[in-house]
């Protein structure tokens, strides 16, 4: 089935490289193209189209409340497409809070690859069952009695994953297990979602740094243009070529933990575009530790954990909201459910 694409950007130029990027592409049509809100809104009318790409700074309506309108009066898998700058970062986290499937930075002269995955993001938004839904805070397990094992816990994510890393991580206690995540993201975003994260979290989140302590109540984001591995207790960063096509790769973590940690681990991998994380997921299971996937009919995208699943890499298949109890039972000294 062709995908229908409304293109929605004050720039003329960009307009033009947006469709022929997704025109390239023969599953894809690019069915209309608006210059503001206003005209987009008569053009979603008449087209319906099954997906808009839409630009967040433009003239007479901002990209945010024209997206808020749309997830309220006319639900459509929505594609932000804008800069890659501080304050683009903190509008772009603030989209996907409000229902946008996922962000693409604009192709600039140290990102010219940028629209690499444009189509696939369009095509896999258009099967999209669901938009995301604000996380709410919620006890963390009963009695709120937590003593963490030792054990480190790894997350990979990718398309729909800051409403579910935030679902997570706004249950985890102070004392949480150290905790470490590759989500697929642009360099400058990471910052900003490491600070969101960590206002809704009671445990200390923070983008990554080299050299890094593991610690207990700590959760560490891997930056949007680098490798998070992990080595004798401590982060490592590398930017070594991309695996998978990312980097940060879930795979490369989850090898990395393996090396380090072995089965006194947790593997967890997210809603996300590709199979990222599921070879390294395998490895995990086959060394003791447990895993654990989302489930399809809480994820945005069921990509990622469909590929660890089907190589029998996932031990527990839960819902979102089901995935921090679970990690939290996993890593209490206190609980018997250790191998349950």
């Amino acid at each position: 089935m062709t995908v229908r694409v409304l293109v929605v950007d004050d720039s003329a130029t960009m307009r033009s490289v947006i469709t022929a990027t997704l025109r390239a592409d023969p599953e894809i049509d690019v069915v209309g193209q608006a210059a503001d809100p206003y005209e987009a809104r008569q053009l979603i009318k008449q087209l319906s189209p099954d997906v808009i790409t839409l630009d967040i700074e433009m003239p007479n309506m901002d990209g945010l409340a024209f997206l808020d309108k749309i997830m309220r009066l006319r639900p459509t898998p929505v594609i932000m497409v804008s800069t890659l700058t501080q304050a683009g970062a903190e509008v772009n986290l603030k989209a996907l809070e409000i229902g946008a499937f996922d962000c693409v930075a604009k192709p600039s002269s140290y990102n010219r690859d940028s629209f690499e995955q444009l189509a696939e993001k369009v095509k896999a938004a258009a099967q999209s069952r669901r938009r995301p839904m604000l996380a709410q805070r919620a006890p963390v397990l009963p009695g709120g009695s937590y003593a963490p094992d030792g054990r480190l816990v790894a997350i990979g994510s990718s398309t729909g994953g800051v409403e579910a890393l935030i679902t997570i991580l706004s249950k985890f206690p102070v004392n949480c297990p150290a905790t470490v995540i590759s989500q697929h993201m642009p360099p400058t975003f990471t910052a900003s979602f490491a600070a969101r994260l960590n206002k809704l979290s009671a445990a200390e989140v923070s983008e990554a740094v080299d050299g890094a302590k593991l610690q207990t109540g700590h959760v560490y984001l891997a930056p949007g243009n680098a490798h998070l591995e992990v080595s004798s207790g401590y982060v490592r960063l590398s930017d070594a070529p991309k695996v998978n096509g990312h980097r940060p790769s879930v795979d490369v973590m989850f090898h990395s933990v393996l090396r380090s940690m072995g089965g006194r681990s947790v593997g967890v991998i997210l809603t996300g575009l590709g199979r990222d994380g599921a070879e390294g997921l395998l490895a995990l299971r086959e060394a003791g530790a447990e895993t654990i996937g989302q489930d399809e009919a809480s994820c945005v995208v069921y990509g990622m954990p469909r590929a660890a699943y089907e190589i029998g890499a996932v031990m527990r298949q839960l819902p979102l909201e089901k995935i921090a109890e679970r990690i939290l039972l996993s890593t209490n000294v206190r609980s018997r459910e250790h191998a349950g």
